[in-house]
């Protein structure tokens, strides 16, 4: 038996691919097959609400009601009180994303959770291939919560691509699939702490996806990062940005002092890179003075390609 703590692990065993050969150093991002994506600023940040379009034609119209109620951070059923998960240090800086239709803002989603318990809670993930999610895995496996017929692989996730409050512009697709890995399952280690989210649609292919990569200290030293996700501390729904440069990292996470609340568990954590949007950690945990996302390392990296096959 392995003891590798990336070992992949899924709540259906079937569907486990084998072990990829080695991969390039990162993988690509499309911006789907509509419209034309948000600029961004020459230092890598996200150019927020710069221009106001309407959605393309051709996007399905909203076929499901999203929820209005107010619910609690997953990361709560795992961990308990909010305080330390995400936080906002100082004056809050994050920005409400009102064009969500446009990539990059529609590879986001807010995702709807209900755990074994039928307890519902709030996440998010972003989209990495067609029909793969990457997300926290304490969003897809709950962990040492204490209550009864809780733990363990949640029942399923309403998936909102680009939600913007009661408007949902693609529409929601309902998953059963996950993964993680037995850092996560087995140990409830937060340096592997991620996941993935599989639906059985091709959304991704409309919304577009975010590419990932695993590089080295010094590059990722001199990146500005971003953060978008759905905060259970904001008008239910809404979607919240905020990027800053990184403030540190070790082997297997990445810190930055970028605002963000419960409810963001499972967000990209992403860098411009020729053009392109690529995610360099999973958002997870907060500190006194920056948050915290799982790494994408090599190991990771094979994980992700794995689950977007």
């Amino acid at each position: 038996m392995t003891n590798d703590p990336h070992t992949p692990v899924s709540n259906q065993p079937e569907e486990l691919a084998t072990a990829v050969p080695e991969q390039p150093v990162f993988e690509g991002p499309s911006e789907g097959v509509q419209g034309s994506p948000t600029p961004f600023t020459s230092d890598g940040l996200e150019q927020v609400n710069g221009h106001t379009r309407s959605a393309p034609e051709s996007v399905p119209t909203e076929t499901w009601r999203a929820p209005t109620a107010v619910l609690p951070d997953i990361g709560v059923a795992s961990f308990g009180p909010p305080e330390m998960l995400e936080t906002v240090h100082g004056p809050d800086d994050r920005v409400q994303i009102t064009d969500t239709s446009n990539y990059p803002w529609r590879a986001h989603a807010s995702l709807l959770i209900t755990a074994a318990d039928n307890s519902q809670w709030i996440g998010t993930g972003w989209f990495i291939g067609p029909h793969t999610l990457a997300t926290a895995g304490h969003v897809v496996f709950i962990k040492n919560s204490g209550v009864p017929g809780r733990d363990g692989w949640v029942k399923n996730i309403q998936v909102m691509p680009g939600r913007n409050g009661s408007t949902l512009p693609f529409g929601a697709v309902t998953s059963t699939s996950f993964r993680s890995v037995t850092g996560w399952t087995d140990s409830g280690d937060e340096n592997f702490d991620y996941g993935a989210i599989i639906i059985p649609t091709e959304l991704g292919a409309t919304t577009g996806w975010f590419g990932f990569g695993a590089w080295p200290d010094a590059d990722l030293l001199k990146s500005s990062v971003n953060i978008s996700g759905y905060p259970g501390d904001k008008p239910p729904g809404t979607q919240w940005y905020d990027g800053r440069g990184v403030s540190s990292v070790n082997p297997l996470k990445v810190f930055y002092d970028i605002d963000t609340a419960g409810g963001q568990s499972g967000s990209a954590v992403y860098r411009i890179h020729n053009g392109g949007r690529y995610g360099i950690a999973v958002h997870a945990y907060g500190g006194v003075t920056t948050n915290s996302g799982t790494r994408i390392t090599r190991s990771v990296f094979n994980n992700l390609v794995q689950w977007k096959a």
